[in-house]
């Protein structure tokens, strides 16, 4: 694959993340919010990091588009942790609890692959 399709699919895959993440903690916000608002207050923070992240590819923004995985990374590790440890913690589950389970470990791995792909592309 190219580096231009490379970067495509990058993108795709942060967008289709970015609008699965945001419909979920949009509805999960709209009607059920009282039942666990730090666990949907998450939510809505890792949708807007997905869709963060996906422009800043999109862009050619390196240095934001870096920012953003490494933070989700830490947020995927911290809440896929605490989830486990902690589960009183949260009521009900994130896009970030068990490291990403709920979309097939998606959130774990893709910021693993970004920076993968990002540090290979700046070594080029």
């Amino acid at each position: 694959m190219t580096q231009l399709g490379n970067a495509r699919a990058l993108v795709i895959l942060y967008a289709v993340l970015a609008i699965a993440a945001t419909g979920r903690s949009l509805y999960q916000v709209a009607t059920k919010f009282g039942t666990a608002p730090f666990a949907y207050s998450l939510s809505v923070l890792a949708a807007a990091v997905y869709v963060l992240a996906t422009i800043a590819i999109a862009r050619g923004n390196r240095r934001l588009a870096i920012g953003a995985m490494v933070f989700e990374l830490a947020g995927v590790l911290a809440i896929g942790t605490l989830t486990i440890v902690a589960p009183g913690l949260f009521p009900s589950d994130t896009v970030w609890s068990g490291f990403g389970a709920g979309y097939l470990y998606v959130p774990l791995a893709l910021p693993v692959l970004g920076l993968w792909w990002l540090r290979k592309e700046a070594n080029r």
